[in-house]
């Protein structure tokens, strides 16, 4: 199965043990939008709002052609850390908007935890995805 890993950066120190367990299990996984360069996101709002927008626009369209590659896509939806406060299982704007992507393409959409309990909670139960409950072995 050709599967995309959708994050947070916060989540990218995730990725590579994910990936490996995937790929012996017989998966080509790929990976998210800057994940060899994730400062790049900050050199393009230092560069200013137009550029930061541009890149934000790029990005999208490459994720969408990207997707529409794949088999699945996986969520590593883990705890976040952000003003001292844990947000459960997070999910950012870039990552549901992927998952809608998938979405309409009519691709599988794996989750590693469970949806979170926050505003977007209905929405990305109607995307249907299939809860890992962090066990990889589940993806088929």
């Amino acid at each position: 199965m050709k599967i995309l890993l959708i994050c947070s950066k916060q989540f990218y120190n995730k990725i590579e043990g994910i990936k490996t367990t995937l790929e012996k299990n017989g998966n080509q996984v790929f990976l998210p939008n800057c994940y060899d360069a994730p400062e790049t996101e900050q050199k393009m709002w230092d560069m200013g709002r137009e550029e930061h927008c541009k890149f934000k626009a790029q990005m999208f369209r490459q994720s969408y052609e990207t997707i529409s590659n794949m088999d699945a896509v996986l969520v590593l939806n883990y705890d976040k850390q952000k003003n001292g406060e844990t947000l459960k299982n997070y999910i950012g704007g870039a990552t549901f908007l992927e998952m809608y992507e998938a979405f309409k393409l009519n691709k599988k959409i794996f989750m590693i935890n469970e949806v979170p309990n926050n505003i977007l909670a209905d929405e990305i139960y109607g995307f249907n995805p299939i809860i890992l409950n962090g066990d990889l072995s589940n993806i088929k």
